[in-house]
């Protein structure tokens, strides 16, 4: 057995598709049916596809490999060349019901109709993949973690090495010249393929690896949600994805950042002690510590501290009494209010995270998803400051102006004003 599957008795011929088939049709009845396929493409672009199937009890009932033909070839087009052979295969040997299992997103989303492919080479597949499946009685579509399919992974790598590998009696070759890419952030048409990382399997979206780190530096230091860079798209990034490009104290920053977002904001809290700053759950902490309802020792240092007033532990004190006794240990706090308030900044209600705004409208979203006005704190549209109003605040919304006259006001003073006129000129005239 290897990797769950039978071993198959002979070589592979390098470079030509591969197959035990039996002959004529199998008895397959009214079995279901399993396939297991992958398309792979290597660094040199040699692309590659490995078919498995399988019955009822797991037996290796058909297999395949073979090379895909053809210039600059996706991963997505050779998952999808995968599937359309072994969908193929898989009708000829007269299956009538099947299951398909895939290992990539895009490709699953594809051939269960979630994702319409926008390029023609892309819609011709699946349109292929789709019209083969009308073959069958029944056939259904599981997305699955690559272990599953790693007999069909280990057919196609095989697949691409050998294409890559040169026979003895074969004239050496000029080396292919590296395919160059533009990269959509810094501009740069010159760097090679291999260069480039792909942020997101599902967009699919690419970039230099530079970039990439310099925009997960940026997102992580603003505290935004790590995102892939292309504009308007919202795949997120995977943190074991994108581990190799960033620095030790970047990954720190990130798997603390993860540690943030698995915990709701009302039950997170930080130990006091400067020196740990360590973050903890509450209720895990009343789980741990049980002697007392506010008591709780941090679970990294072991420093004992107060869940209300979140200082150190104060025996005998109350929480007001300890504040009065070390205004010391206030003075940071007082610090950041006090910039706070020149600075104009707002601080959540709900997190207590401290916001700046620029500019715009008044009518804010803080990142744990708080609407609150930023003129007055109050929560969204429970104040007057609704639509319309935008910070910095405009003179005409600070100090109301008086309200102009009546239209017959100022119809009477240009009256008397020619009245007055008129009686001057009359008098000088008669004197």
């Amino acid at each position: 057995m290897v990797n769950g599957f039978p071993t198959i008795d002979g070589p592979t011929p390098a470079g030509k598709p591969s197959s035990d088939k039996h002959s004529g049709k199998i008895d397959v009845g009214h079995h279901m049916y399993s396939l297991y396929f992958k398309g792979l493409v290597s660094e040199d672009s040699l692309a590659g596809f490995g078919v498995a199937i399988l019955g009822q009890e797991d037996e290796l009932v058909f297999q395949m490999k073979g090379p895909i033909h053809g210039s600059d070839i996706t991963v997505l087009e050779a998952e999808l060349s995968a599937l359309k052979r072994g969908l193929t295969e898989a009708a000829d040997l007269g299956i009538n019901h099947i299951t398909i299992y895939s290992d990539n997103h895009p490709t699953h989303d594809l051939i269960s109709g979630r994702l319409v492919p926008k390029e023609n080479n892309m819609a011709l597949l699946v349109n292929d993949v789709q019209r083969i499946r009308g073959r069958f009685s029944s056939s259904f579509t599981i997305f699955v973690s690559r272990c599953s399919i790693k007999h069909a992974y280990k057919l196609a790598r095989e697949t691409t090495v050998s294409e890559i590998s040169i026979p003895m009696d074969t004239p050496p070759r000029r080396a292919k010249p590296a395919r160059k890419m533009t990269c959509a952030i810094c501009l740069d048409d010159d760097v090679n393929a291999d260069q480039m990382f792909t942020t997101v399997d599902k967009c699919g979206h690419r970039f230099c690896s530079e970039c990439v780190k310099r925009h997960i530096e940026v997102r992580l230091l603003e505290g935004s949600v790590m995102t892939c860079p292309q504009f308007r798209c919202k795949s997120e990034l995977n943190f074991n994805r994108c581990a190799d490009l960033l620095t030790p104290k970047l990954r720190e920053i990130w798997r603390q950042r993860i540690r943030e977002n698995s915990i709701p904001f009302e039950e997170r809290v930080y130990c006091p002690n400067p020196k740990c700053s360590a973050l903890m759950r509450v209720t895990e902490l009343s789980k741990l510590n049980k002697e007392s309802a506010v008591r709780r020792c941090c679970e990294k240092c072991g420093e004992p501290f107060c869940t209300n007033c979140k200082f150190p532990w104060h025996d005998n004190l109350s929480c007001d009494d300890f504040k009065i006794m070390h205004p010391n240990l206030r003075e940071s706090e007082l610090k950041l209010h006090a910039l706070a308030n020149q600075k104009l900044w707002r601080q959540c209600g709900k997190c207590q995270h401290m916001i700046e705004l620029s500019k715009g409208c008044v009518l804010v979203v803080c990142r744990c998803g708080h609407k609150f006005c930023y003129r007055c704190g109050a929560n969204a549209r429970s104040c007057t400051h609704g639509l319309g109003h935008v910070f910095p605040p405009q003179p005409q919304q600070l100090e109301s102006p008086p309200p102009p006259p009546p239209c017959w006001a100022q119809c009477l003073c240009w009256l008397f004003l020619l009245l007055f006129v008129f009686f001057i000129s009359v008098g000088i005239k008669s004197s």
